[in-house]
């Protein structure tokens, strides 16, 4: 018979059921946020530790619930998400709509203040994070087998 400790079974149902629904259609979404929220969890499920050294019960710090969770975080895992399916929106053609909102430029007077970033953007900005940001990513793009290895290095960079 298997048995399984509760921690194991707990990370289980986060693996296979708040994972999923947390990254539902985060293709589109803004990172802020999400690192806090997946530490939380897994506050949550690994619970304090006792102290060696004060015997005081204490929260784990970020590093140690790295350790302890060998899968990749989760804004890794949305950053080669948005990658992958800007390659996929790129592949659709000049002629469809969800094109044209990736690669145009709006018209009209802008409000006051900083320019938001445009999705495409956050592209170039992740691009630029493992030294790819000086290529037109729309060209690298049309190249599938280039833009599959590029989002498995997104994939596998370290993010702070």
């Amino acid at each position: 018979m298997l048995s399984f400790s509760a921690e194991s079974f707990v990370f289980q149902i986060y693996r296979t059921i708040i994972l999923p629904v947390v990254l539902y259609g985060c293709e589109t979404w803004s990172l802020t946020g999400l690192r806090v929220f997946e530490n939380r969890v897994f506050r949550r499920i690994f619970g304090p530790e006792k102290d060696e050294v004060t015997e005081e019960w204490r929260k784990l710090h970020n590093e140690e619930l790295i350790d302890l969770f060998s899968s990749p975080n989760i804004v890794r895992v949305i950053k080669s998400r948005k990658i992958r399916w800007a390659g996929h929106v790129v592949h659709m053609g000049k002629g469809r709509s969800m094109y044209r909102v990736l690669v145009g430029k709006p018209e009209g007077k802008r409000s006051l203040g900083r320019p938001r970033h445009r999705w495409g953007d956050n592209i170039k900005m992740g691009l630029q994070e493992v030294e790819c940001g000086g290529m037109d990513w729309i060209k690298l793009a049309q190249d599938r087998d280039r833009w599959r290895a590029l989002v498995n290095v997104v994939m596998n960079f370290q993010v702070p």
